[in-house]
């Protein structure tokens, strides 16, 4: 090689692409963004749940899903349906703030 060969070589030699940033790469912490997405979905899936929950247990509390035939019966389709308060946060609030243990005998 000679020296107007090397003097071109080195004039284009910025614009060769360097190997390693051939690739795009993410500064994201996929993972962790990940795990929080799915905790999020967990947590909503769970408060739910609970408001389901809270909905059936304040229904037969307050008598408002008796059989009207059979006196010590449950109408199931009720408890599928019931409002037993005005709003879901009513019975989140309920459900998360009277928690009491029970012993299982």
């Amino acid at each position: 090689m000679n020296d107007k060969e090397a003097k071109l070589l080195k004039m284009y030699d910025g614009s060769m692409p360097v190997a390693e940033d051939l690739f795009e790469h993410s500064y994201v912490n996929h993972v962790g963004w990940t795990l929080a997405v799915l905790f999020g979905g967990l947590v909503i899936w769970l408060a739910i749940a609970l408001v389901n929950a809270e909905n059936q247990r304040n229904a037969l509390a307050t008598g408002q899903c008796a059989d009207r035939l059979f006196k010590a019966e449950i109408d199931q389709k009720c408890l599928v349906m019931v409002r037993s308060r005005d709003h879901w946060w009513e019975h989140l609030w309920y459900g998360m703030t009277h928690v009491r243990q029970t012993a299982l005998k």
